[in-house]
């Protein structure tokens, strides 16, 4: 049916096309002008236009369709709908998986080394490098391991296109780099003992072991933010350092690995004024309880049980998790359990971020090298909210 023999219901008015379509006039013209929308003039009045109403349906139900992906797409960034697919890790119904195998039960006897292959999908004897270079002089840990990972960065080839079984020696090396920037000095043997023996712990003692615990549960957390980060870095084609460096910088945050300054700061608010006290100061202000919930465990995060069975926490730290849950009937997460881990062995302050970076590098790298697998560049559009473009 032709423009000219179209029966009037075919055709509606400018009004009623904005209307269907929800947009301003000078939309509506720009559809006409790149010959979207078909228009003629009213046979009743030439002065007004009207426009084909098929094409108007077929622009409204294009909007709608890519109205709901964009929606789908906005609300998977947070804690939504899984946004690409890996083989390396999974939380399903309350527990944590690798590969298949349950965390938990990997933290009762593997070390971090062991976990890193399984996530990388290697299996057999570790592959590295024994002649690595000495780490950063002077600084805290955080730093050093920034400037470690930089070094590398700045000097590594490209992973992409690189033989697997190099990958491997570079992915085990890059471990213990970070391992002996944290440790301040390099050290051979379990990663657990050396970092045990830097701050103050037998080699293979109780401590050690919760040490090995700790990281083991703290490997990987599927696609986290810094996960995510370092899967970005890597589908460039970017070394495995770079990504490992783009996953800690995601890491420093406060709402990542950060968490935990946050809980030895609410730690301190007990103290200092009770612990029943300082969290009703902060639920009167609607300020957050660090360390507490997790939105990926709806009754309890099994990485933090793991920990705190096993934990003789001090009184000062016990108490204010009794307190925490009392009054908001939420359960310790894994960050709570690494400052309260940390705290009764006393190590150094920082040592709850390096444990948590040390463990995470190996996840970081698994997914660098799986994203590299997959050949494809992580490059998502962005919804444009801001002025108005000709």
């Amino acid at each position: 049916m032709t423009a000219q023999n179209a029966k009037p219901a075919d055709w509606i008015a400018a009004d009623e096309a904005r209307s269907r379509l929800g947009v301003r006039p000078q939309t509506l013209y720009a559809y006409v002008s790149r010959g979207r929308v078909q228009v003629r003039a009213d046979p009743h009045d030439p002065r007004r236009s009207l426009y084909r109403a098929a094409d108007i349906a077929s622009l409204a139900d294009r909007k709608s369709r890519s109205r709901k992906v964009s929606d789908v797409a906005t609300g998977a960034i947070a804690w939504g709908e899984p946004v690409l697919s890996s083989a390396i890790t999974t939380v399903s119904g309350g527990r944590l998986f690798y590969r298949g195998r349950d965390a938990v039960e990997l933290a009762e006897a593997e070390t971090l080394e062991a976990v890193a292959r399984l996530l990388r999908g290697g299996h057999g004897a570790a592959l590295k490098r024994t002649d690595r270079p000495q780490p950063p002089e002077g600084g805290d840990m955080r730093s050093r391991a920034f400037t470690a990972l930089a070094a590398r960065a700045g000097t590594d080839p490209p992973a992409r296109g690189r033989n697997p079984l190099a990958l491997a020696v570079e992915a085990a090396t890059l471990l213990d780099v970070l391992t002996d920037a944290m440790a301040g000095q390099v050290g051979g043997g379990a990663i657990a003992n050396r970092l045990a023996l830097a701050w103050g712990l037998g080699p293979g003692g109780p401590g050690a072991d919760l040490i090995r615990r700790a990281l083991v549960l703290l490997a990987d957390h599927e696609l986290n933010a810094s996960a995510f980060a370092a899967r970005v870095a890597a589908s460039t084609g970017a070394s495995l350092a770079a990504a490992s460096l783009a996953g800690l910088a995601a890491l420093s945050g406060p709402r990542h690995g950060g968490a935990a300054a946050a809980i030895q700061s609410l730690a301190r608010e007990a103290a200092q004024t009770g612990p029943r006290a300082a969290i009703a100061a902060r639920l009167a202000e609607d300020r957050l309880i660090p360390g507490f919930g997790h939105q990926l465990y709806p009754d309890t995060d099994p990485r933090a049980e793991a920990l705190l069975e096993r934990v003789e926490a001090t009184p000062e730290m016990a108490g204010l998790r009794s307190a925490v849950t009392a009054m908001t009937g939420l359960q310790p997460n894994v960050d709570f359990a690494l400052v309260a881990m940390a705290d009764s062995l006393k190590l150094p302050q920082d040592a709850p971020f390096a444990l948590f970076a040390v463990a995470r590098c190996a996840g970081w790298i698994a997914h660098a090298i799986e994203q590299g697998q997959t050949d494809q560049l992580i490059r998502p559009r962005a919804r444009y909210i801001g002025a108005l473009v000709g």
